[in-house]
């Protein structure tokens, strides 16, 4: 088994954030353990990426969890309730997966802890993001607490972190590092409501938010988008 300091596990949604949250991850000496939450999302074509990007970022294992949300629903990825495309506004869009980060990295804190591994990667972002509760730093600090709190390697003194590398990165500071990170971005998935043909649809909240990072980057946007904002 790999030295249990030298292992992370990584949250992989095949989105722009976690691919680049795993190669800072790999750059800094970490083994990687992926893992992808197959929670019968609306846009599971990030399924396809999450698997191009374990390979690109050579992750040693690389799980696909079932886990079907669309049982409980409530949101637009994952119910029939039409996905929004008239721009980032105010308040929680009805993207927002209830509790889905508090869910997905339980899940990962339970791999975690079965490996040995004390750090947790996950791409969230508190700047250029749709204001979803669970991308801030308060609730990954209040999750440390409960990590510290519900595991036998928390009540034996050893802290398992939750690591955000991107969280005070503007989505073109999130471009760019992925160009530094040597990292092929057109391998990534953003689009919330995908279009025929694997494009993006151009006009969700994530959508706008990749083509403005690049464009604010000043870097060539690989994303097909079948229309523009």
């Amino acid at each position: 088994m790999p030295t249990p300091a030298q292992i992370a596990i990584l949250l992989l949604s095949g989105g722009l954030d976690s691919m680049v949250a795993g190669g800072i991850a790999r750059e800094q000496g970490f083994r990687l353990f992926a893992l992808t939450v197959d929670y019968r999302q609306r846009h599971r074509v990030e399924l396809e990426a999450a698997e191009r990007i374990a390979q690109a970022l050579r992750a040693e294992r690389h799980i696909f969890m079932p886990l079907d949300l669309s049982r409980f629903g409530g949101s637009a990825l994952t119910d029939d309730i039409a996905v929004p495309k008239s721009g980032v506004g105010e308040g929680i869009p009805v993207t927002y997966v209830p509790a889905r980060n508090a869910i997905f990295l339980t899940l990962c804190l339970g791999w975690a802890e079965a490996v040995g591994a004390r750090d947790i990667f996950i791409g969230v972002n508190a700047l250029d993001y749709s204001g979803y509760p669970d991308c801030r730093p308060e609730f990954i600090a209040a999750f440390e607490e409960m990590a510290r709190r519900a595991t036998k390697a928390g009540d034996e003194g050893a802290d398992i972190r939750v690591r955000t590398p991107l969280i005070a990165m503007r989505k073109s500071d999130i471009a760019a590092e992925a160009a530094r990170l040597g990292l092929d971005a057109g391998l990534s998935w953003s689009c919330y409501d995908p279009a025929p043909g694997q494009r993006h649809c151009g006009l969700c909240d994530s959508c706008r938010l990749r083509a403005k990072g690049f464009a604010e980057a000043g870097l060539a946007d690989p994303t097909r988008y079948a229309a523009e904002a």
